[in-house]
């Protein structure tokens, strides 16, 4: 449930805004608008906050990757944190205009990438990226691609880290050779894992 749900239904025409909590670092208690949309669901607070006490020495100065970037909460909340530089990919236009007016609003450094998360992943050169957040519509098999994807595009760096969030109907026939499970909980029907890609 990080930065959204989304299935077709949510292409529709967005209704009044939500809002987002940044919850630690140096944007802590700010609140952000999102796009309110059926399907899209910010992450809540508490696993996020499961999320970032794993994460909370390794966001110094991180290169990050937020694919299905959505409401960017968690983007934004590694920026707060000490990430040096985000790039959030999503393709929804209104998600994407949000992302634009939040990235201004907090003077972010961060860009977004509108031709979604495999072009993203494409984009990166070789070892460039610090830590990955996955969170892909579930039922889609997008979990299958990406992960492919980032395995062949070696874009994350050896002691680099991946986080993913998936439903029970999306599963993984193998999780890559140099990927170490490191945290594991479960949340309702999500299951969200943090990975290590280790040296080989």
């Amino acid at each position: 449930m990080h930065s959204k749900r989304r299935t077709t239904s949510s292409r529709q025409t967005p209704k009044a805004d939500g809002q987002i909590r940044i919850i630690g670092g140096q944007w802590r208690g700010r609140k952000l608008k999102v796009v309110d949309a059926q399907g899209l669901r910010p992450t809540t607070d508490r696993v996020k906050e499961t999320l970032f006490n794993w994460l909370q020495f390794e966001l110094a100065d991180a290169q990050v990757l937020d694919l299905f970037a959505g409401s960017g909460g968690l983007g934004f909340e590694a920026l707060s944190r000490g990430a040096a530089q985000v790039q959030f990919a999503e393709t929804w236009a209104p998600a994407v205009r949000q992302l634009h007016s939040n990235i201004q609003h907090l003077h972010a450094n961060a860009t977004v990438n509108e031709q979604g998360a495999l072009a993203a992943i494409q984009g990166q050169p070789k070892h460039s990226i610090d830590l990955v957040f996955l969170d892909p519509p579930f039922g889609q098999d997008w979990l299958n691609k990406v992960v492919a994807a980032l395995t062949q595009a070696e874009v994350v760096k050896p002691n680099g880290w991946i986080y993913l969030e998936a439903g029970p109907q999306d599963q993984v026939a193998q999780w890559p050779a140099d990927w170490q499970l490191h945290r594991e909980k479960q949340a309702g029907q999500v299951t969200f894992r943090l990975f290590r890609r280790i040296s080989g």
